[in-house]
C-alpha cells in the first residue's frame, strides 16, 4: 500500500491511497488543476482514480469533486446510504451513476476492505474510514469534535492514523477575528479536535498498536504545524511515550503533499 496527504485543512482535503488493485482519495476539497498537479508529484494520472469516499458535504471536503467526476468518467463517489434521508444529492449535483451509496459500515472495493465509522461534527453526517489490504490498516478520523470509546476502537491497530489537531485551545480563545459563537462551535463536541485532545487519543491509541500518526486538519488562524508537533510530544513524554521510538509523529499541509508512506 501506498497512502500520501495531498492537502490538509479549511481550504481543501484530500488524502490518496493505493493497493496493488485499487486508486482512492479520500475526499476531494481540491480544484481540478492542484488535485492534478499533486497526483502528478507522486506520479499519478487522475485518470487512475477508481474511488472517491466521501467523509461529509462540507465544501473543504467536496469541493472539487464534481470536476473531478466530469473529468474521469470511470471513476464512482461513495456516500453512506443514510445521507439520501438529509435531501443533501441536491447539494452534490453528482451524476447518479458515478454515485454509490453504501448501506453497511464495511464493504470492499476490489481488494480493500473499508471500513466507515460515524464521527461527531457539525455537519448532516461525517464518518471517518479504515481501509485495509494485505494485512494493513490505514484511518483517517478529522472533523470531530471528541474521540468516542466506539472512535478509538476503530482506529486501534491501524499502522498509520491521519487525526485531527486542528487548534491550540489558548490561540483560539484570544483569537479577535472568531466571533464568540464561532469558537464555542469549534470547542464544541460537534466541533474540531484540539492538540491536546489529539494527544489524549494518540496516547491511548500508542498502546493499541498504532505506530505512525499524522496530525491533520490543523487551522491556519489557531495552530502551526510546529506547535501541534511539539504538544503532542511533549504530552507523550510526560506519560512515559518517547516520539520516533514508541511511535512516530508526522504532520499535514494546506499547500503541499505530506509525507510519502509505502507498506
Amino acid at each position: 500500500m501506498r497512502v500520501v496527504n495531498l492537502a490538509s485543512g479549511s481550504k481543501g482535503n484530500s488524502t490518496y491511497i493505493e493497493t496493488q488493485q485499487v486508486k482512492i482519495l479520500i475526499d476531494d476539497g481540491l480544484s481540478l488543476k492542484k488535485l492534478t498537479s499533486r497526483l502528478n508529484e507522486i506520479s499519478v494520472n487522475i485518470l487512475e482514480i477508481d474511488s472517491i469516499l466521501l467523509t461529509h458535504e462540507h465544501s473543504d471536503h467536496i469541493y472539487g469533486i464534481k470536476a473531478f467526476l466530469a473529468k474521469n468518467k470511470n471513476a464512482k463517489v461513495y456516500i453512506p446510504a443514510f445521507v439520501e434521508s438529509f435531501g443533501l444529492p441536491d447539494i452534490f449535483q453528482f451524476p447518479p451513476s458515478q454515485v454509490v451509496w453504501f448501506t453497511s459500515s464495511t464493504f470492499f472495493i476490489k481488494d480493500v476492505l473499508v471500513n466507515a465509522f460515524v464521527l461527531p461534527h457539525d455537519s448532516h453526517f461525517c464518518v471517518g474510514y479504515s481501509i485495509i489490504s494485505e494485512n494493513r490498516k490505514i484511518s483517517i478520523a478529522t472533523d470531530l469534535g471528541y474521540i468516542s470509546d466506539d472512535t478509538l476502537k476503530s482506529l486501534e491497530d491501524s499502522d498509520i492514523l491521519y487525526l485531527e489537531s486542528n487548534h491550540d485551545e489558548k490561540l483560539l480563545i484570544k483569537n479577535p477575528k472568531y466571533s464568540a459563537y464561532l469558537k464555542k462551535r469549534i470547542l464544541s463536541k460537534n466541533g474540531h479536535l484540539s492538540n491536546i485532545s489529539s494527544a489524549e487519543a494518540i496516547n491511548y491509541l500508542v498502546k493499541k498498536g498504532v505506530k505512525q500518526v499524522v496530525l491533520s486538519h490543523l487551522s491556519e488562524e489557531n495552530n502551526t504545524p510546529e506547535l501541534a508537533y511539539s504538544t503532542v510530544k511533549n504530552y507523550l513524554y510526560k506519560n512515559g511515550i518517547i516520539e520516533g521510538k514508541h511511535i512516530c509523529v508526522d504532520v499535514s499541509y494546506q499547500d503541499k503533499i505530506g509525507t510519502i508512506f509505502e507498506l
